[in-house]
């Protein structure tokens, strides 16, 4: 298999039913996870979120923290270290308004690409990152 990079948007789906939630788990039995350091803490802030606003339930919320424990042993993450943080501050200047996150999420993609030479694929759920990639020219996947 080959690396795609998701980014948190996307990766909710794998965990909370929603729309772009069955092209999430397709793509994630097609590719190898890479994602950037920062994915776990949104992951769980995003679950943890949903929780509290009634939109996910106890049971529902303890099934998807087991099941973020069983796959996180197969992420490979993209540490958040000086060049992934100059990228994000590079992507940020660009036309769009971004946050910072995604912009890092874009940076380590950017990164990982530069030193490695293999061009993955970004899968977003975010149509501003979605965007924001595409005009990184990042080969985009979008399951929004």
């Amino acid at each position: 298999m080959t690396f795609a990079y998701f980014d948190t948007s996307a990766l909710v789906k794998r965990y909370v039913s929603e729309p772009g939630s069955s092209r999430v788990t397709a793509l994630l039995r097609r590719h190898d996870f890479l994602s950037s350091a920062i994915t776990p803490v949104e992951v769980m802030s995003a679950l943890c979120r949903r929780r509290q606003n009634g939109d996910l339930s106890d049971d529902k919320f303890t099934a998807a923290l087991h099941r973020v424990r069983n796959d996180r042993i197969r992420w490979e993450l993209v540490e958040v270290g000086a060049m992934v943080l100059s990228r994000a501050e590079e992507v940020v200047q660009g036309s769009l308004r971004l946050r910072s996150l995604d912009a890092i999420h874009i940076a380590s993609l950017m990164a990982f690409q530069g030193t490695s030479g293999i061009h993955i694929p970004f899968v977003t759920g975010d149509g501003r990152q979605r965007d924001a990639a595409e005009q990184m020219k990042l080969d985009v996947v979008w399951v929004g």
